[in-house]
């Protein structure tokens, strides 16, 4: 069971700290255990209780109302939200969806999404912040990987059933390359990438996860294509990333390297010269 302070509490709920601490005080909304150094400790449950609050107070609900609330009668509000297709409480579904391994709730919601807005917006105004949040979790070990994997494959599914519903551009000129490195498994970015090229009728051709370099070259001389395209989130060490795109750029022949993700953006200036940086997806539209 994960135990959370206060702070994760600020950054899974959206609500700041001290105004979570006027509640408990002014309401009794929820009194936390404490360590013996008087740092407020909180579990799944209570975490899990704090989002339906969180849930209902943007959504309209003033807290000395909900404060007066039975715990049936805040999961009754809370279930009329959840079914409900306000795009604004979509961040509290899906870190509920998380936390109690709902996928119909999670696919429930994400559809919702979709036929609001359209994947794209779905992708960079939810789901990106959804899983910066989920980042924040990880790192403070206040999730399990079984939790992170079952709805990192939710999405990857859905985005993959989104691309499946887009034409197959004609090959009427050399296709950008996609792939993530060997050691790289962390595919959610790149299949987004597709996505987006795929939207706008360019051909590409997507190679996947850790595609071994000695493969990388033998497609690259098969495809000739005009733009390689790759993500990197894992950790790798600085020498490593900055002899792999060296060795990339000159095996490939000079063929443009267009790269995103979290440790490319953090060692930009390590390999500037060697690769295009995609700072954000929707890059990708001026960019092809």
């Amino acid at each position: 069971m994960a135990e959370y302070k206060i702070k994760d509490i600020e950054i899974l709920t959206g609500i700041k700290a001290h105004t979570w601490r006027i509640w408990e005080k002014r309401y009794e909304i929820l009194i936390p255990e404490r360590t013996d150094t008087q740092i407020r400790t909180y579990t799944d449950a209570e975490l899990s209780f704090l989002l339906n609050i969180s849930l209902l107070n943007k959504s309209g609900y003033k807290i000395s109302k909900i404060a007066k609330l039975s715990k049936k009668e805040i999961a009754d509000l809370v279930w009329n939200i959840k079914v409900s297709t306000s795009l604004d409480n979509s961040g509290e579904k899906l870190i509920l969806a998380l936390i109690n391994l709902d996928e119909r709730s999670f696919r429930d919601t994400l559809n919702e999404l979709i036929e609001a807005v359209g994947l794209e917006e779905t992708f960079s105004n939810h789901l990106i912040p959804f899983l910066d949040r989920i980042g924040v979790m990880w790192l403070i070990g206040t999730i399990t990987p079984a939790q992170e994997h079952f709805i990192s494959n939710l999405i990857r599914q859905k985005v993959i059933a989104e691309i499946d519903k887009l034409p197959i551009p004609a090959a009427s000129e050399p296709p950008i390359m996609l792939f993530l490195p060997e050691h790289e498994w962390h595919e959610l970015g790149l299949l987004y990438y597709q996505f987006l090229l795929r939207g706008k009728g360019i051909h590409t051709v997507y190679l996947g996860q850790s595609l071994p370099y000695e493969s990388t070259l033998d497609c690259i001389k098969r495809l000739n294509p005009k733009v390689i395209l790759t993500s990197w989130l894992t950790s790798v060490d600085d020498d490593f990333m900055i002899k792999y795109f060296e060795q990339l750029k000159k095996d490939s022949g000079n063929i443009p390297i267009y790269a995103g993700g979290a440790q490319v953006n953090m060692k930009k200036d390590l390999i500037d010269g060697l690769i295009t940086e995609i700072k954000h997806a929707k890059d990708l539209n001026t960019l092809f």
